[in-house]
């Protein structure tokens, strides 16, 4: 039998500490109390409309869903050390909403969130809106599918890392990852992808200053690049770009080719580059 808690308010510090097998509905977790780890240690848990501006509500939960709620910015370090929860229709907010957790779904989600999943795997995110200025720092084995991001320096350190028909506004995205595929993305960013290993960008729209510098091992298939100057430095490279790209400075080796290059650049280069550029 599953317990019911319903229109109930708590501010109080682990109000509800190791509840298992319980829905709460409709509650608020605030007051003056200022409570921290409203809800820690919680197992087999349905939270449902509520509402929560506490610090620290969700740590070290296990078998969760959160569904039509909201954290507001005071609820700080929400999400931490928990496992195998689903969190739907739901807005984020506060700083270092989720790390450390292992298999949690979200979809429909508004997240505004600095430093959001950082230390994650086994993480999707879908059909959401994401503001986060460092994303899943050094996370493991995640996926995005119709997401509109915008960050600074996102999915740095990643590993196995799958992202469709996303729209990325960003800055040093991608840096120093491994195994990442992005399918049909828009993808707006300076220094994009520098010393990143297995980045594949398929069918993509490319823009910003000096991308996918230092990579091993890059491969584009029929992705588009606007404003983007000094590409490829220093990159093992096996690009297929469809139109212009305004400016290639010293490929590492590999092959790309391009409907036309504004500018080709050999020399002054601190390693031999044998990579070859090709117009068709």
């Amino acid at each position: 039998m599953r317990e019911k808690i319903e229109g109930k308010q708590y501010d109080e510090e682990r109000s509800l500490y190791h509840l298992e097998c319980a829905d709460v509905t409709d509650c608020v977790f605030a007051g003056p109390a200022d409570g921290e780890s409203v809800l820690k240690e919680a197992r087999d848990i349905r939270l449902e409309n509520c509402r929560f501006s506490l610090r620290y509500p969700l740590w070290h939960v296990h078998s969760f869903v959160l569904h039509d709620s909201r954290m507001d910015d005071k609820t700080r370090a929400a999400i931490w050390y928990a496992e195998n929860g689903k969190i739907t229709d739901s807005d984020l907010g506060g700083i270092k909403a989720v790390r450390e957790c292992k298999d949690i779904a979200l979809r429909n989600c508004t997240i505004d969130s600095p430093e959001f999943g950082w230390k994650c795997s086994g993480i999707t995110l879908a059909d959401s809106r994401i503001r986060a200025e460092y994303l899943f720092l050094d996370s493991r084995d995640v996926a995005l599918t119709n997401v509109d991001m915008q960050g600074k320096y996102s999915f740095q350190y990643m590993e196995n890392l799958t992202i469709r028909s996303c729209r990325l506004d960003t800055k040093d995205a991608f840096w120093h990852s491994k195994n990442v595929t992005v399918y049909d993305s828009t993808v707006k960013g300076e220094y994009l992808g520098w010393f990143s290993d297995g980045l594949t960008l398929v069918n993509c729209k490319i823009s910003g200053t000096q991308p996918l510098c230092y990579c091993r091992n890059l491969k584009l298939v029929d992705c588009t690049m606007e404003d983007a100057d000094l590409s490829f430095e220093y990159s093992d490279v096996d690009a297929t770009i469809l139109g212009h790209v305004d400016s290639i400075k010293n490929p590492r080796s590999g092959k790309i080719v391009a409907d036309s290059v504004g500018e080709v650049i050999r020399g002054d280069a601190v390693m031999e580059c044998t990579g070859e550029v090709v117009i068709r």
